[in-house]
């Protein structure tokens, strides 16, 4: 315990006095081109720092891109087009292309390179005073000039005939071309110029040392790979933006007179993605399918130059982590289960966890939703493998470092209860579940700064932080009993034995998952989303008591969020909406 506070209040970086950024981040473009060259002319949000980014459009098959690191204010800018326009009279001058908001990334198609676009974009949200955007459109710009690409259709480097390559180029161009424009960009796709929207606001606050290019090696940005190469040719991530996919929703809720905004952000990992049937479980690197984080943040605007006070809580999903796999059927919408024994160590799900460990800390809660009794065994054979994986692990664990694993059969639950009824027991597994990791809570104070993270300083007290990280419970028992979750129940206490402190950070998480991971633990994140909800607003000094009843407005309008949250999900990873919704007043949870 002493040393998991140690090991966090290191993270912490303490600013005792607000320091004045001077970078700036480049947030709207304009394209030009030439026949040799295009121009990508980039400006921050006040129009005083103009740059310039040179294409070469006359090598049909490399990606040439320098940047000119003089960096121009409009009048200089303006005149450096008009000159480069004079010097290119004669092949037709500098021709203005399109407005732009930053490059997704550069992709080739057999020969040439194409650049991708973001041409549009929508405000979804703030965060600490920093916008975060969706893409309402993009363009995809073949980047050789019409005459150079030409050339390459009449290439004679191959050695088969003129017409089938030239037939082959074409194919392959279209269908490659095809499937890129299938994705759709304009859906669940998120990102932020000053912002690191990939990582939790806790991270951002607390861990100045991921910046520039690591921020794309993360799990989250989508177009790590699209953006590689120029990012490793210029050095620098300023002309390129990092797209985060999943969920990004900012309401405006009230409590008591008091206004606040809730925002959910729900972040797919890129790594071992995939959808159901055909990504299942674990890879050998510890990666499973749908893994996705969740992140709560709570905050209230700030008046009359006052700190502002900001909380948030982390909880993610994920596939069973073993090797599994089922063979989807159009005749049979339950295909059976097939576990894999490659790894009778459990190796890949120890991977998996130590991987947990280090994005979040300790104590990892396991909270797993899947039958216990079946007529013909399916869910069963997971439940028994995965009961087994754990305790392997937990061998070599000690104290605060061993997993905590929770059986909590939702579909048998819901069976013999009321809806209320299974979402408070769910309640009092999240109410445990926060009590060991606690939730992430600051003040920030405005600085006179336009941009950078932060617009704010954040000021850690260390010791309350210290004091804040609460008692860890230890579950060393059989993990295979249910019981386990029961005794883990609070008594009816919990308001004293709480205690908010003026600073906090959240050590640990909740992992939930059911089979696919998305209609139960949809239920289960929500429950614990309105569990952390009641005491964010505690620590916000909103409420005294950190409960919220569900037959409260709030619990309604949070629930309208996760809903829409499991659809979004569900869309992504099985290609339809959640089949069973959370919905006042019967919940629908008899269906699951």
């Amino acid at each position: 315990m002493a040393e998991e506070k140690e090991k966090i209040q290191n993270r912490v970086v303490v600013v005792d006095d607000a320091v004045e950024l001077k970078c700036s981040y480049m947030q709207k473009f304009r394209l030009y081109e030439t026949r040799s060259n295009f121009y990508m002319i980039g400006r921050d949000k006040s129009r005083t720092s103009w740059r310039v980014l040179k294409i070469d459009r006359l090598d049909p098959t490399e990606l040439n891109i320098t940047e000119d690191l003089t960096v121009y204010s409009e009048i200089e800018c303006c005149d450096l087009l008009r000159r480069i326009h004079e010097g290119n009279k004669s092949t037709g001058g500098l021709k203005f292309v399109t407005t732009c908001y930053g490059i997704i990334g550069f992709v080739k198609f057999l020969e040439p390179y194409y650049m991708l676009l973001i041409t549009k974009r929508r405000k979804i949200g703030t965060i600490c005073g920093h916008t975060i955007y969706g893409i309402a459109k993009s363009e995809m710009v073949p980047i050789p000039h019409p005459t150079v690409r030409s050339k390459m259709a009449y290439s004679k480097d191959e050695n088969r005939s003129l017409v089938n390559f030239a037939w082959a180029i074409f194919i392959a161009v279209m269908i490659y071309k095809k499937l890129l424009c299938s994705v759709d960009l304009t859906k669940d796709f998120f990102f932020s110029y000053s912002y690191n929207v990939m990582f939790s606001l806790q991270r951002n606050l607390t861990d100045h040392n991921t910046t520039g290019q690591s921020l794309y090696e993360t799990l989250f940005v989508w177009n790590e790979f699209l953006t590689r190469g120029v990012r490793n040719n210029l050095q620098n991530a300023s002309w390129t933006v990092a797209l985060v996919y999943g969920f990004f929703k900012q309401v405006k809720l009230s409590i008591s007179g008091r206004d606040f905004h809730l925002t959910i952000i729900a972040r797919r990992s890129r790594h071992y993605a995939g959808t159901r049937y055909l990504k299942r479980g674990v890879n050998e690197k510890g990666r499973v399918a749908n893994d996705v984080e969740t992140e709560q943040i709570v905050f209230a605007d700030a008046r009359d130059g006052s700190p502002m006070k900001i909380s948030s809580v982390v909880q993610i999903r994920g596939s069973i982590p073993l090797f599994w796999s089922q063979e989807a059927s159009p005749l049979n919408i339950k295909p059976d289960i097939i576990l894999s024994k490659k790894d009778n160590t459990f190796e890949a799900t120890r991977l998996h966890f130590e991987n947990l460990v280090k994005r979040y800390g300790n104590p990892i809660i396991i909270l797993n939703l899947i039958k216990t009794h079946e007529k013909k065994p399916r869910e069963t054979i997971l439940r028994a493998e995965f009961a087994n994986a754990v305790r392997s692990i937990n061998k070599n664990m000690k104290g605060e470092n061993r997993l905590r694993f929770l059986h909590w059969d939702l579909h048998r639950h819901s069976r013999r209860s009321k809806a209320t009824n299974v979402l408070t027991q769910l309640g009092k597994v999240a109410a445990y579940a926060l009590k060991l990791t606690g939730v992430f809570y600051c003040s920030l104070t405005p600085n006179l700064t336009p941009e950078g993270l932060f617009q704010y300083s954040f000021t850690g007290n260390k010791n309350s932080i210290g004091n804040s990280l609460t008692k860890q419970a230890s579950m060393d028992k059989d993990v295979d009993r249910e019981a386990e979750v029961n005794n883990c129940y609070y008594s009816g206490d919990e308001n004293k034995e709480y205690s908010v402190r003026p600073e906090m950070l959240q050590a640990g998480v909740l992992r939930t998952n059911c089979i696919d991971c998305l209609d139960r633990t949809n239920v289960a994140q929500y429950a614990y989303g309105l569990t952390a909800l009641g005491r964010q607003l505690q620590v916000l000094e909103f409420s005294e008591s950190p409960y919220i009843d569900l037959d409260n407005s709030l619990a309604k309008e949070l629930m309208a969020v996760y809903e829409s949250m499991g659809d979004t999900l569900a869309f992504q990873y099985g290609g339809s909406a959640a089949h069973n919704k959370v919905t006042f007043p019967t919940f629908g949870l008899h269906e699951l």
